[in-house]
Order: C-alpha cells, then sequence, then structure tokens
C-alpha cells in the first residue's frame, strides 16, 4: 500500500483508501463532480470526481472503502486526486487500522503515566473526582484513550486527546515548581480535566466529527457540566473547589474572541492557558513540518495561524 504521505505531484494512484467525506457540487459551467477527501493513517488528501456518472465510478459514500484509480495533481500549492476509476471494498480487503491515524506514542503508557499524576494529587475531592473519570468509569476511560484532540488543527489523531492531555498536564507541574504560589491539586486537575468535553463533542474514528451536542455546547461548556455532574456525586464536595476548576476550564482558551466565555481570573487558569496554547502551537508547527517532508528544507510559506512565512530550523 502506499501512503498519502508519500505521493508526490504526478504519481499514479491505485490503491484503497477510506472516503473521509464526500460531497457533490457544481462547476461554474453547471457540471455536476464530486468532492472527496481520502484518509489514511498517514493523512487526508483531496480528490475530485469530475465525471461522476462515468460507468467507471461506482456507487459509494462517506466512510466506505474505496479503490481508488486516478493522478496526483496540484492546485493551488496543495496535492490533489483526479479519480478516473472507483470501486467500493467490501470487508477483508483492507484492514481498518491502516486507515486511522495514531499518536507515535505508546497510548496504554500514556495513560498508566496519566493515572500516576492523578494518585499524586493531595486535595480528596479532586482526586476522588479524576478517579471518578479515569479509573472507575471504564466507558470514559476507553473513549479518552481512542479520541481526538481536534477534528484538523492539532492532535487530530487516535490517542490525541490523551497526549496532548498528558503533555499540557506535564508542563503544569513543571510551571508548579517553578512558581510555588500555583495551587498544584487545582492547576493539575484543571489540566488534565480542561478538553474532557472533546469526549462528547467530537465523533470517535472513523467519523472524527462534531456530534449534534458538540455544534450546540462545544467542549468547554460540556466540560464545565461534566466535572459538576460527577461532583455531585462525591458527598461534601466544596462548592468552591468546584467553581475554581469550572472556572479553570471556561477560561482555558484565554481570550473570548478565542471561544473561551470566560478570561482567566485565577493564576491557575493563566497557566492552563498557555500551557495549551503552547502545546497546541508546538505541535501545529511540528505536523507542518512532518507534512512537507522532504521538502521542509527551505521556507514553506504563510500560515494563517502563526501569522508568519515558515521554515524549519538548521543548526550544521
Amino acid at each position: 500500500m502506499k501512503y498519502i504521505k508519500e505521493y508526490k505531484e504526478g504519481d499514479g494512484v491505485f490503491d484503497i483508501y477510506l472516503c473521509k467525506h464526500k460531497q457533490s457540487a457544481v462547476t461554474k459551467n453547471g457540471k455536476s463532480y464530486d468532492n472527496v477527501i481520502l484518509q489514511d493513517k498517514t493523512g487526508t488528501i483531496d480528490a475530485k470526481v469530475w465525471d461522476p456518472n462515468n460507468p467507471g465510478i461506482g456507487d459509494f459514500d462517506t466512510l466506505d472503502y474505496i479503490e481508488v484509480y486516478g493522478e496526483v495533481t496540484s492546485f493551488q500549492s496543495a496535492l490533489q486526486v483526479n479519480v478516473k476509476r472507483i470501486r467500493k471494498c467490501q470487508e477483508g480487503e483492507y484492514e481498518p487500522s491502516d486507515y486511522l491515524p495514531v499518536s507515535s506514542k505508546d497510548i496504554g503508557e500514556m495513560f498508566r503515566e496519566l493515572l500516576g499524576i492523578v494518585e499524586s494529587i493531595g486535595n480528596p475531592y479532586y482526586k476522588k473526582l479524576l478517579r471518578a473519570f479515569f479509573a472507575e468509569d471504564a466507558e470514559f476511560a476507553r473513549k479518552f484513550q481512542a479520541s481526538s484532540a481536534a477534528k484538523r488543527i492539532h492532535h487530530g489523531f487516535v490517542g490525541g486527546l490523551l497526549e496532548h492531555t498528558l503533555s499540557v498536564t506535564k508542563m503544569c507541574d513543571y510551571l508548579c515548581t517553578a512558581y510555588p504560589v500555583l495551587k498544584r491539586d487545582l492547576l493539575l486537575t484543571a489540566a488534565i480535566c480542561h478538553d474532557m468535553g472533546k469526549v462528547r463533542e467530537i465523533s470517535l474514528f472513523p467519523e472524527n466529527d462534531y456530534t449534534d451536542d458538540g455544534q450546540r455546547l462545544g467542549h468547554i461548556v460540556m466540560g464545565a457540566q461534566m466535572v459538576a455532574e460527577r461532583a455531585a456525586g462525591i458527598e461534601g464536595f466544596p462548592h468552591h473547589l468546584l467553581t475554581q476548576l469550572q472556572h479553570c476550564i471556561l477560561a482555558h482558551q484565554g481570550k473570548l474572541e478565542f471561544g473561551s466565555p470566560k478570561v482567566p481570573a485565577l493564576m491557575e487558569a493563566l497557566a492552563l492557558y498557555h500551557a495549551d496554547d503552547t502545546d497546541a502551537k508546538l505541535e501545529t508547527y511540528k505536523e507542518i513540518l512532518e507534512s512537507a517532508g522532504e521538502n521542509n528544507h527551505g521556507w514553506l510559506g504563510y500560515n494563517r495561524l502563526f501569522e508568519s512565512n515558515l521554515r524549519a530550523t538548521r543548526l550544521e
């Protein structure tokens, strides 16, 4: 199998891919065509079916596995596949694990490390809350380990939510040593919980798309709701401990224009915002470099997120 990440302009395509998305469209001249997104574990690529009524184009839909014959072209500096033929595949013709992007790190090992941090929390109420999610709720733990942290921007792969959460939590733990004024139990509990709403906001792979509740509420509000629901089941859970934790979750994107319902009013919320933002942006930059592959030796072009023309660092 040739993976999407390996393709270059001019390459022929004849392999099986997951149809991540399919949408019919019409050209300016009124001719129908299909926009398709193909996916494997290395990423996605846009594809165009310019003649969907061609007998060589079989019936298929979103989330079908399809055998694609075509050619890699370039449009506005982005690769895409000009599709000539498509055949819907049957079970047994493909291995699903080849089509799901997965963390390069060991998911089980990361989860055990996160559980170790949970056990290091001193406040009994925060520890009970975290245990209720990660140690006692097997279904939540399964989804948390299988979820991505985003649909597209960063950590958009199986295990991405766990990888991002662990990275942010470890960064926050360091900040607690550099700034002892920070309340470690609150900050680390907030770091572990800050994106847990994504378990409800984004469906699992292969869909990895926003749920109805995710569209209506978003992961920040949903996360604040989730900790309130669990805290209600813990006898004597102090109200101020809950609202401080909820504030950190609600403010973790830092600014109203970034989607936060609140801006940080607690030092721990400020620390969480910067740790989350740092991990998300560095991972995004890393993924940009990886997607450039062998072409990452020069300037990579202007990036809207970073508002800059990007380039890989060279020391030799």
